[in-house]
């Protein structure tokens, strides 16, 4: 996923719930369905942090060489400003972006 080109905002928006009942018809369905969004989008966003930040590890640990690395200080800090994992996932979720399917009501249409 490419989180730099979400536009998803990056502080907290009130929403109308009912936005988020009109796709499944239950609101913690919709809201279950947003958090398992928001964990993929945060383990994959964390994978991709720490393969950038790996290119700057270092195989000794010495105090000397314990100084500032203006390019990984500039990778962290440019993560820490993207949208939460949560926020993109409302957004995937309210443009239906996002496949869901629920076995349980799968069941009784066949």
């Amino acid at each position: 996923m490419d989180f730099k080109k979400t536009n998803a905002p990056t502080n907290t928006v009130t929403r109308n719930m009912v936005d988020f009942v009109q796709e499944t018809g239950n609101v913690y369905e919709s809201v279950a369905i947003m958090g398992k969004r928001a964990n993929q989008i945060a383990v994959e966003m964390k994978e991709e942090l720490k393969q950038k930040l790996e290119e700057f590890s270092t195989s000794t640990d010495n105090l000397e060489e314990m100084f500032e690395n203006r390019e990984q200080i500039e990778i962290s800090r440019y993560y820490e400003r993207l949208p939460k994992p949560t926020l993109i996932a409302a957004k995937e979720f309210k443009d239906g972006k996002i496949y869901h399917r629920n076995p349980a009501t799968d069941k009784d249409n066949l």
